[in-house]
């Protein structure tokens, strides 16, 4: 009797024991599924205006991602001319601001506009022209070689679009004394991939920044570098953030995260790396003070 009675309770026990482990496991697995399937936040919006060089190069559709991946930010890209883009600074139309005119640049932020300036990246102006070369230029000095077209009356293609590199064309020929003017200079109002093609159609010549030719010149056989290395070539790169309490609409949180992420190590390298493997050299160095 007294057996029975003991084996009566180890049973009990044992069913309590159980009992106890399935609800734990239920808990367990309850809480399991109720934080996988807790909803991510939505991403947050940040407009970023820049020049269409980092985009016709391919280098945002490198960076960008990254970004978004570790901030939760769904990046709007805007890529217009310099201008254009630090114009839609001034209006509060952007969050940030990525761009390469250094002297316009400085005039936004010394206005108020910009704020957090930085330093990210450079590489340099080149002068594309035909391969046969009607204007006869060559070598490092680029006023010499606009002086050399404008002489002869080779079609010379703008962007004359007030971007950075428009900028950087007419400051040459300002530099040069010159004034160029005819049907030889053609104005194209657009970014420099679709300036590329205007060039290459015409068999101009055309001021574009290296990134782009890199990226572009295997469309473009009939043209090729004629000038290049000059110290005046020298094409610098800024990140700044649209200044919050000027513009009380900008998203100033995540735009402060952009400039910090554009400078950090981790980001410099990708920008040091990039092109190298299809290219052979870098498209952009990083530059950060």
């Amino acid at each position: 009797m007294r057996k029975n009675r003991l084996l009566t309770i180890l049973f009990a026990f044992m069913l309590l024991v159980l009992a106890a482990c399935g609800n734990s496991d239920t808990k367990d697995t309850s809480a399991a599924k109720e934080k996988k399937e807790a909803p991510k936040p939505e991403p947050t919006e940040m407009i970023l205006a820049t020049t269409t060089s980092t985009q016709d190069s391919g280098l945002l559709d490198v960076i960008l991602p990254i970004f978004e991946k570790e901030n939760n930010v769904k990046v709007k890209t805007i890529a217009v001319g310099t201008g254009q883009a630090l114009e839609m600074g001034t209006k509060g139309e952007a969050d940030a601001l990525l761009t390469h005119a250094p002297a316009s640049e400085k005039a936004v932020v010394d206005a108020g506009d910009a704020i957090n300036y930085k330093r990210v990246m450079y590489n340099d102006f080149v002068l594309v022209g035909p391969t046969e070369n009607p204007a006869g230029v060559s070598g490092s000095d680029i006023k010499a070689a606009f002086q050399k077209i404008s002489e002869s009356k080779a079609v010379f293609v703008s962007r004359g679009d007030d971007s950075g590199t428009h900028k950087k064309e007419l400051g040459i020929w300002t530099a040069a004394n010159l004034k160029p003017e005819g049907e030889w200079y053609v104005s194209t109002g657009q970014g420099m991939g679709q300036t590329l093609q205007v060039a290459a159609e015409k068999k101009g010549y055309v001021l574009t920044d290296r990134a782009t030719w890199l990226a572009q010149q295997k469309n473009m056989p009939d043209l090729k570098i004629v000038v290049e290395g000059g110290n005046d070539l020298m094409n610098i790169y800024h990140v700044m953030q649209v200044n919050p309490e000027k513009h009380n609409m900008v998203n100033g949180k995540d735009a402060e995260k952009f400039v910090e992420f554009m400078v950090k190590p981790e980001t410099q390298k990708v920008i040091e790396e990039f092109g190298k493997k299809e290219y052979g050299q870098s498209l952009f160095v990083s530059y950060t003070e």
